[in-house]
């Protein structure tokens, strides 16, 4: 039983001596890269030393002092789990300070492009404003335009209505000049006729 135990507690052993000599403060991160490889360090601290717990707890069942034994295996599964938690804790803190420092540039960042973008927002709203009343007076000419046209095609449509009225007036007093020579003719006619029967 053991020797089977042995590599595990080489193992346990070693990572508690690389990850914190006892009595050092917690390693601090300087990078998030060192922070994460940190935090995992203590997530495989603890997940081996719930391994070792979980097989001396096996193994101390085989013994005469059980309660010596588990009191022991106890001790030494709180022990690696406090340098475990010392280990993660700073990384942590890292972590949470690096988030807090990246929220704190990225809002100092919006405030300093905040006049820059309020420039280009006012510069587009004029700009609008702008293209409106170009609309606005494009829209203002071609009605101006249609208006003028119409008041063309209306004198116009009047003066060749006055032409044809003065060509209808024109006919119609040749017509009658016409007639009246005719009658004219005609009552010269009948009075010489009348005369020449009166010298008959």
């Amino acid at each position: 039983m053991y020797a089977r135990l042995l590599p595990i507690l080489l193992l346990l052993a070693t990572s508690c001596l690389s990850a914190q000599e006892p009595g050092t403060p917690p390693a601090v991160p300087q990078t998030l890269e060192q922070a994460d490889a940190q935090i995992q360090r203590a997530e495989k601290l603890r997940k081996d030393a719930d391994a070792l717990y979980a097989n001396e707890q096996a193994a101390c069942y085989k013994k005469i002092l059980v309660n010596a034994c588990l009191s022991d295996a106890k001790q030494r599964h709180t022990s690696t789990i406090i340098q475990a938690r010392e280990l993660e804790l700073p990384a942590r803190e890292f972590k949470r300070e690096s988030n807090r420092r990246d929220v704190e540039t990225e809002k100092a960042r919006r405030e300093a492009e905040r006049p820059a973008q309020e420039a280009e927002r006012q510069k587009q709203a004029e700009q609008y404003r702008e293209e409106e009343a170009a609309k606005a007076s494009a829209r203002a000419q071609k009605e101006q335009e249609k208006e003028e046209k119409a008041v063309e095609n209306r004198k116009k449509l009047a003066e060749e209505q006055a032409a044809r009225q003065a060509k209808a007036e024109q006919r119609a007093r040749r017509n009658a000049e016409k007639i009246a020579k005719k009658e004219k003719q005609r009552a010269k006619a009948e009075a010489k006729a009348a005369a020449k029967a009166a010298n008959e």
